[in-house]
């Protein structure tokens, strides 16, 4: 094994969009395992977009990145050394230890897989944290009804493709928003989504109309701005909005322009009675069992479907990012940082 490892560091915040110059290659040396820990490689890092609120020093649910650390990020990887019987050679563990090729751990930060179980990575989307956000925001929040509508933002990305699934296990009538035909086809013609509406289409407020004639009764939000502004009018009375993400407006630097729309939005909420509610899925850890088992057999069974984007190489981590970030990836963000031995 080389004694050597990479990681990327955070080495500026950015301002607006960020570059690859808010991000450091780093080379270091291989750390070692004191006692009671073990030493692992990174096979899958997940690229999320809470990533963008972690660059940023801004006051957040959670401490940011601070200069010169590691980015932060779900991980996959291979145990290569152990100094704890809790963890041997040659396992699959989960964890977080960023945008890294090793790292040490210790066994109660990290969490053993069973590759005959899943493919490993699974662990970084639809059983890991972005399938867990969908199961959270759709039934703790939304709570939705056999019959009703539900629509999706980002329909096709790692979180909002597993609520589109989850809705029409519950008998609903379920609509995907998405950047482009061929995220739409997917929705409709993979995930079994009922409709799903192009926000890059030159209508999106009519098109949205069109789709959901009886109105919103669960909106799962993702993404903010214009799709926001096409989905509030359509909100029903006793409307649920399960508010996971804004990614459109993760890289602005000021308020938009324009009249203050707060009392529209807030008279609104009063004459809809709506429940709008924010939420942080690692505040929700008492639903990973029943997310388990209801999701992982549906997984195992090929009845939820799942799409990956992988990249290769740590390198590629930073414009990985930035696709993301633009919404130019397919399917949950993953970049492979070394071999996998699961798979053949």
């Amino acid at each position: 094994m080389s004694t050597t490892s990479r990681r990327f560091t955070l080495a500026s915040r950015p301002v607006g969009e960020p570059t690859p110059a808010n991000f450091a290659l780093e080379t270091v040396p291989v750390p070692e395992p004191g006692p009671g820990q073990a030493l692992v490689r990174t096979i899958y890092l997940s690229l999320d977009p809470y990533m963008r609120g972690r660059m940023s020093d801004a006051k957040s649910y959670a401490k940011p990145v601070e200069i010169g650390e590691t980015m932060i990020g779900g991980t996959v990887g291979e145990v290569v050394a152990s100094s704890t019987p809790e963890l041997s050679a040659g396992q699959i563990v989960v964890g977080q230890w960023g945008w890294s090729e090793h790292a040490v751990v210790s066994p109660k930060a990290v969490r053993v897989l069973d590759p005959a179980a899943a493919p490993v990575s699974t662990a970084l989307g639809v059983l890991g944290m972005p399938g867990m956000t969908a199961y959270v925001g759709l039934t703790r929040i939304g709570e939705p009804k056999s019959g009703e509508t539900v629509v999706v933002s980002a329909a096709s990305g790692a979180v909002g493709a597993i609520a589109v699934q989850l809705a029409k296990l519950r008998g609903c009538r379920a609509v995907g928003i998405a950047g482009g035909a061929a995220k739409c086809a997917y929705v409709v013609d993979e995930l079994g989504a009922d409709a799903c509406v192009d926000h890059r289409g030159s209508d999106l407020p009519a098109a949205l109309r069109e789709a959901c004639p009886k109105g919103i009764e669960v909106y799962f939000e993702n993404v903010g701005g214009a799709v926001w502004d096409a989905v509030m009018p359509l909100l029903n009375a006793f409307a649920r909005v399960p508010l996971c993400g804004l990614i459109a407006t993760y890289n602005a630097t000021r308020l938009p322009e324009g009249p203050d729309r707060l009392p529209q939005l807030m008279g609104l909420m009063l004459r809809q009675r709506l429940t709008v509610r924010g939420f942080i899925v690692s505040e929700h850890w008492d639903l990973m069992p029943a997310f388990q088992n209801e999701v992982a057999p549906l997984v195992r069974s090929g009845k939820l479907k799942y799409r990956e984007d992988i990249v290769e190489g740590l390198a590629a981590a930073p414009e990985a990012f930035l696709r993301l970030l633009r919404g130019e990836n397919f399917g949950k963000q993953l970049v492979r940082v070394g071999p996998d031995p699961t798979r053949g």
